[in-house]
């Protein structure tokens, strides 16, 4: 079966008692975030919970994009370690998530690198896709995608390219409405933003 394209996009060492190696036969992520969601992923495939933590880090990054106060104890500077681990872990108790993911997010706030969550969630996704030769896609909007919105997409996307999708959400304020979805080279623009900016230059010469 030929590999779906692979996004460019979908967008530290940890302590030694979880640390795992990592198989070369598979995609690596690069970079502080690459790391830590390599070494998330290495425990998550150990633990048959792949799925799992993809359904956490999907949950967290949903706060991240509509709470201001969640954002701010994630990357506030100001928090000692130990009050942000608190922190972090009560909320994702609260928030039902699983264990694993629970213990990762107070490594992350004990080496002060939970300023990386989002980035560290979107590699992992981007891992997992590329370990089971999905496609992946980012979707930016004006706002955060509601729970609905965002299978719409997702469901829109795997008819349109026949399989299924990982989808990175992103929210830029900037766009005036509508969505930019990214996969591969491929963009499909539906933002007014850009409608706008086309009329624009569609209008020069005219007069």
């Amino acid at each position: 079966m030929t590999a779906a394209p692979r996004g460019v996009y979908i967008i530290s060492p940890l302590t030694p008692g979880i640390a795992h190696p990592v198989s070369s036969s598979r995609f690596s992520a690069a970079g502080l975030a690459g790391r830590y969601a390599t070494a998330l992923f290495d425990l998550a495939e150990g633990e048959n919970a792949l799925d799992a933590v993809a359904d956490d880090l999907k949950t967290l990054v949903a706060m991240l994009n509509e709470s201001a106060d969640f954002r701010r104890m994630v990357v506030s500077p100001v928090i000692d370690r130990a009050s942000q681990g608190r922190a972090i872990t009560a909320v994702a108790t609260k928030a039902g998530l699983s264990a694993l993911t629970v213990k990762f997010l107070g490594v992350l706030a004990n080496n002060r690198r939970l300023f990386a969550l989002g980035d560290v969630a979107s590699s992992y996704l981007q891992i997992l896709a590329d370990h089971r030769g999905e496609a992946t896609a980012e979707v930016t909007s004006a706002k955060p995608l509601s729970a609905a919105q965002l299978q719409a997409v997702t469901d829109a996307l795997k008819t349109a390219v026949g399989t299924k999708v990982a989808v990175e959400t992103r929210v830029d304020p900037g766009l005036l409405g509508g969505l930019i979805v990214k996969m591969g080279s491929q963009m499909v623009d539906s933002s007014l933003r850009s409608k706008l900016q086309q009329l624009r230059l569609s209008m020069k010469g005219v007069g």
